[in-house]
């Protein structure tokens, strides 16, 4: 199937490794062009070389630099004064329980994974409309839904997220432009990956695994870690021209953590 967006500009922020190196490689195996984003260059260049192999002949390049600082971003945007598709996949997690979550905390949460949404997307949507075409996605969680008792300062931001992509999506209307929000479940990212080793006690992942899914998270229909790739199988779907009558909606991909039927 031909998504349509061959030699489309997009950006993925935080997408040296996890769920957002996977999308970059996803809209990559597209045709799109890929602009790789992490904190450093080291990783940058790494990411883009793990790229470029899994990909070969992809058109991508990177850009280092912490887009939960203003500054930053507005150094972005003037390297890239517009995009295509852009992916507000860029996020930070912790557990902590809710009493010393400090004031500190909440606002380092806030700012890395809405504001940093909020200012990239204040920059490139107005050319997307002036162009009547463009992509833009949230990477939110099923926490936003179902808000994990363990880290609410994170569950709060993804909630944030989706009333963000809703309220863009409404000033998109009767436009080319799109703005959807994707709720992965767990996932078996790097992040994800050393958190739960972390916790294993010396267990086997598989053991780990398997306890995770009885205990923390039962309400799952697939049992199991999902694949970055199979979180980006669906980003890269609501990128394409195809995903066009798709627009303001919370699409999950979470293995079937979230009981609702809508």
């Amino acid at each position: 199937m031909d998504l349509q967006i061959a030699n489309k500009l997009a950006l993925v922020s935080g997408s040296t490794k996890g769920i957002g190196h996977a999308i970059a490689v996803a809209l990559a195996r597209e045709g799109a062009r890929v602009i790789v984003n992490g904190r450093s260059q080291s990783s940058v260049d790494a990411a883009l070389d793990k790229l470029r192999q899994l990909v070969p002949g992809a058109q991508a390049e990177g850009f280092a630099g912490d887009v939960s600082d203003a500054a930053q971003v507005d150094a972005l945007v003037q390297r890239f004064p517009e995009v295509d598709i852009l992916v507000n996949n860029m996020g930070i997690f912790e557990p902590k329980p809710f009493e010393e979550i400090s004031d500190d905390d909440w606002m380092r949460f806030f700012n890395a994974n809405v504001m940093s949404g909020v200012r990239l997307s204040r920059a490139y949507l107005p050319k997307m409309k002036q162009k009547n075409w463009g992509r833009v996605v949230f990477i939110s969680s099923e926490s936003g839904i179902q808000i994990p008792v363990e880290m609410i300062h994170y569950g709060l931001t993804k909630t944030a997220q989706l009333a963000l992509s809703r309220g863009l999506a409404e000033t998109c209307a009767g436009t080319g432009v799109t703005v959807n929000s994707v709720l992965p479940g767990p996932t078996s990212s790097e992040g994800v990956t050393e958190f739960v080793e972390k916790l294993s006690g010396g267990k086997s992942m598989e053991d780990v695994q398997k306890s995770f899914f009885e205990e923390a998270r039962p309400s799952s229909l697939l049992k199991r870690f999902i694949a970055p790739e199979e979180i980006a199988n669906m980003v890269v779907y609501v990128c394409s021209a195809l995903s066009s009558a798709t627009n303001g909606a919370a699409l999950r991909a979470d293995g079937g953590v979230v009981r609702a039927a809508f």
